[in-house]
């Protein structure tokens, strides 16, 4: 049992190695980031801000591929991320890439997010452009 236990406590050591943080926001409220994803011939453009911090909860607005989604994010829950899959399930035999974004921390005084984007590509086929705001 005991060995068991450190295969386990092992594994999952390495795959959350394999999780990089990539880059750090301080968001206020409507300011939108622009990500351009390039693997392979594809690029797809993901977007993402922040509208409302409410009962500690920060509403957060996504677009990736042209799909829009929204979610709430908690700092200390279990949702506290948003998972952002970059390649199509079932295109792979492994683990397909993906990006998180974090919700850190809320600045009360600055009215900020504080967010972060996290990066799993074991395989390193996955190009991240960061643009500029227009």
């Amino acid at each position: 049992m005991q060995k068991f236990f450190l295969f386990f406590v092992l594994c999952a050591t390495l795959l959350a190695n394999e999780l990089i943080k990539v880059k750090q926001y301080h968001l206020k409220k409507d300011e939108t980031k622009k990500i351009l994803v390039k693997y392979g011939s594809s690029e797809k453009l993901l977007t993402f801000r922040w509208t409302l911090y409410k009962n500690d909860a920060l509403v957060v607005f996504s677009s990736y591929d042209q799909i829009v989604s929204q979610h709430l994010l908690y700092k200390n829950h279990l949702n506290q991320v948003l998972k952002v899959e970059l390649i199509a399930r079932g295109a792979h035999e492994y683990v397909e890439p993906y990006l998180l974004i974090k919700f850190d921390d809320f600045d009360f005084v600055k009215r900020e997010a504080k967010m972060s984007l996290w990066l799993y590509d074991k395989r390193h086929e996955v190009y991240l452009k960061y643009l500029e705001q227009e």
